[in-house]
């Protein structure tokens, strides 16, 4: 190991590399001091910027230090100030950075509840949230009429194990609503090809693909058997673009658009035009139920033809991560096994959509995600994502004068107690970026925060390999720019980012940041 103090964390995370560890699922790593104590732990009093975004797989670790009866494992006796870059819960007992907007009105659901009609969703439990919160319009609880099937997942650590994961129960489940009369729209969620997706192994990816190819054939057999229209699309890609142009392995979503199929026999001649985005998804959904489109709507319908809006049944079955991408070059979607999709898009109406970047709210030439996929699909407009606010707010200045951040900032240096960021460490997750770091160390700097600690959560998705020492040694390197904090532990996000109430893991997470558990990574000599 280098004797660069800079450099001491990087080169930890280096050399479990080289045991055989990787980001995703690395077991914790603690700086100690020359008598093997864990430096930079949270303790009582002190003050925690949580910097992530997103949220959903926030919230489990933000309860443990938050809630007064929390009960899931047994915790440190202390009270901790708590910040939130954004709201991951509306019941946590936090500070928020960038509280909500607002509740997204005149969503393709809540349009689909005021005029009465029943809607169904189907998912299983991994990506159960993305189908009822996000698609919602960041509304928890259900609209009337709105009835939820969550499937459970796999209880297993890798899901390259059982690549298939619940797909065949949700095709049950959505089959059987399709026999119900009275199910008006149903929307299903085939997860697996985003989850396995995010994988090195190239031979359970396309046992992911096949699986939903052949599902989405059961599916949309039992849709025609019932005369219910059919429109199939994805909230973003993932394994089209699968390696990079060295070779390299690329785990992450991608920026290619996604298909857009309609099934609907009882439209004969009705094409579906070209470039458009997901925020055109639920204007024609809501075309194809024969409801008027809200004003807030500013999507457009894909229906091309003579198409009136007379009342019928639909189902928008959501191919999870399948983007789609005419180069074959590291597409393990066109060198899986397809013979549904392939027949489908020869036989029926096809488009592709923006499903990245501008396209749904996101910074030009950023990749799409799960979360403003399955938002702009349900809103039927663009809205603007939170990394969009925060890297505005880091680029006007009103960044370093925000008052959540400058009470923990503030507090800590006014208290004497620990100020500690804690967050993804990379630059393209959709958890968070590394230069939102960046731009919580200079406001300690500038704020003169005597101790300021880095946590760091690493992880692979959408990263070159061994990427995370990359991003460990580049915030090393900017804290010694700028004379300020120190890193002092790392471990594997697939421990601290969870939203099944796997609070095993979560306890490990916990007790790496409290306790210091973890490999001891010794600390250079000043």
């Amino acid at each position: 190991m280098t004797s660069d103090k800079r450099h001491v964390m990087a080169e930890a995370v280096r050399a479990a590399y080289r045991a055989g560890e990787d980001d995703e699922t690395m077991e914790p790593r603690v700086l100690v001091d020359a008598d093997g104590q864990p430096i930079g732990r949270i303790q009582d009093g002190d003050y925690v910027i949580f910097y992530d975004l997103r949220g959903e797989r926030e919230v489990e670790l933000t309860q443990c230090f938050t809630e007064p009866e929390f009960d899931k494992f047994p915790r440190q006796d202390m009270r901790v100030h708590f910040v939130t870059m954004i709201e991951y819960d509306k019941a946590l007992d936090v500070r928020v950075a960038f509280p909500p907007i607002g509740r997204i009105p005149d969503t393709l659901c809540e349009t689909v509840s005021a005029h009465g009609l029943r809607q169904v969703k189907i998912a299983e439990s991994e990506k159960s949230i993305h189908v009822t919160f996000f698609l919602n319009g960041k509304r928890k609880t259900p609209f009337k009429g709105e009835k939820r099937v969550v499937i459970p997942s796999p209880h297993v650590m890798d899901y390259t194990q059982v690549p298939e994961m619940s797909a065949a129960a949700v095709a049950q489940a959505t089959m059987q609503a399709l026999r119900d009369e009275g199910n008006d729209f149903i929307v299903t969620n085939f997860a697996n090809v985003d989850v396995v997706g995010h994988s090195e192994n190239a031979k359970a990816i396309k046992r992911a693909v096949a699986t939903v190819d052949h599902h989405i054939g059961q599916v949309v057999e039992a849709a025609r058997q019932a005369g219910v229209a059919v429109l199939i699309v994805a909230d973003h890609g993932t394994v089209e673009k699968w390696l990079y142009p060295d070779g390299a392995i690329d785990t992450g979503h991608t920026d290619s658009p996604v298909p857009c199929l309609l099934i609907a026999p009882d439209l004969p001649g009705v094409t579906l035009r070209d470039g458009g985005a997901l925020t055109d998804v639920a204007p024609t959904v809501l075309h194809l139920l024969g409801l008027p489109q809200p004003e807030a709507m500013t999507g457009v319908s894909l229906l091309a033809g003579d198409v009136p809006r007379r009342r019928r049944r639909v189902l928008l079955l959501i191919a999870d991560g399948w983007g789609q991408r005419d180069e074959l070059y590291g597409n393990l979607i066109a060198a899986a096994d397809t013979p549904v999709m392939d027949s489908l898009q020869t036989r029926y109406p096809a488009t592709r959509l923006a499903a990245s970047g501008e396209a749904v709210g996101m910074p030009a030439g950023t990749v799409g995600n799960s979360e403003v996929g399955h938002l702009h699909i349900g809103a039927g407009r663009c809205i603007y994502s939170d990394r969009v606010r925060v890297n505005r707010a880091i680029e006007d200045g009103s960044f370093f004068e925000n008052e959540a951040f400058l009470w923990a900032v503030r507090g800590a240096r006014r208290d004497g107690r620990r100020l500690h960021l804690l967050g993804i460490i990379s630059f393209y997750s959709s958890h968070g970026s590394v230069e939102h770091l960046k731009a919580l160390l200079r406001l300690a700097r500038r704020e003169g925060v005597p101790e300021v600690y880095a946590h760091g959560l690493l992880g692979r998705r959408g990263e070159r390999p061994e990427s995370g020492a990359l991003y460990v040694e580049e915030i090393e390197r900017e804290m010694q720019r700028l004379d300020v904090g120190r890193f002092v532990s790392v471990i594997g996000r697939f421990w601290a980012l969870d939203r099944e109430e796997h609070w095993e893991r979560i306890e490990k997470s916990y007790r790496w940041l409290v306790y210091g558990e973890g490999h001891p990574v010794a600390a250079s000599a000043e």
